[in-house]
């Protein structure tokens, strides 16, 4: 078999298993039917924004899979901890939430600054300096880690040891900045230099890694552990209970900056919180390490 097809065989697990989104978790994944009913709350509905009311739905855009938040299964069609969320959330508001998909982050921001969608559900990272034009409406506790080869050839045990690699990042992402500031650090300091390779996805970040076109994927933690129990083996987590140049790291839903949806979606999250309704879809896509004890609106400090 050549490279190409190696490579192909490999995307075409990934990608499969992304949008059946069927094994390999921590927690049995359910289907959406399971997720308890909500209950109308027409206090919260009356103070969503006029044109949603009258439209009846309003839509939330990601930048593509992102498991297990987001199995995008088609442009409209998303399951995951993060369509469950957003299936509740529609149950209290009273409005229908249509799922669209955008290539890569930049065009995501972008989408929600132009109108063009009213947000994202995420969760996307919430920084200070991303708060200019959004707010973050958080909902989860996330970490930054490396997702290597079995056996972890390099020795990479975290950011300062990443010297000499190639890592690959989901392109304009928090870590792709992340891991530019340290490759220009090695540098600095006449160690070797990090080859940093940005991609538009998740699934393709971790076929640079499967088909040793890259030595790490540098990503949220949450789902590079699925993608590293996908991987029969041939993956494995580095850098564990490491900054790996983050402090708290929060992401949560996004809203351009002063919406008045943005409350609205706080205060539906916190009923999830409230009924237990979160703790369980969060417990069903094995992600109980990352829940927060309640929401908040750009919760970051830096």
């Amino acid at each position: 078999m050549t490279q190409r097809e190696t490579e192909m065989t490999i995307r075409a697990s990934i990608l499969g298993a992304a949008a059946l989104a069927t094994a390999g978790l921590a927690a049995p994944v359910l289907a959406q039917d399971d997720v308890p009913q909500q209950t109308l709350n027409e206090e919260l509905h009356a103070q969503l924004p006029e044109n949603i009311r009258e439209k009846g739905y309003m839509t939330a855009v990601n930048s593509g899979s992102f498991p297990p938040y987001d199995f995008v299964e088609s442009s409209t069609v998303v399951t995951g901890a993060s369509a469950d969320i957003a299936h509740a959330l529609s149950e209290i508001l009273g409005v229908e939430i249509r799922h669209a998909s955008v290539a890569g982050l930049p065009a995501l921001l972008s989408g929600i600054g132009s109108n063009r969608f009213e947000f994202a559900m995420g969760p996307v990272g919430d920084f200070q300096s991303r708060q200019e034009a959004n707010d973050f409406v958080d909902w989860v506790q996330e970490f930054v880690v490396f997702a290597v080869q079995s056996g972890n050839p390099l020795g990479i045990e975290g950011l300062d040891t990443a010297c000499g690699a190639r890592v690959a990042v989901q392109a304009g992402g928090s870590a792709e900045r992340v891991i530019t500031e340290q490759a220009q650090k090695c540098v600095d300091e006449g160690r070797e230099p990090i080859e940093v390779q940005s991609y538009a996805d998740q699934p393709t970040s971790i076929l640079a890694v499967r088909s040793d076109r890259a030595d790490a994927f540098f990503s949220s933690q949450a789902p590079l552990t699925y993608f590293v129990q996908q991987s029969d083996g041939q993956l494995e987590l580095a850098g564990v209970g490491k900054s790996n140049g983050f402090q708290d790291l929060y992401q949560g839903a996004v809203v351009s900056k002063d919406s008045p949806l943005g409350p609205v979606l706080l205060a539906g999250l916190q009923e999830l919180h409230e009924n237990g309704t979160y703790e369980a879809i969060m417990t069903k896509w094995g992600l109980e390490n990352n829940m927060l004890a309640e929401p908040g609106i750009n919760l970051s400090t830096w």
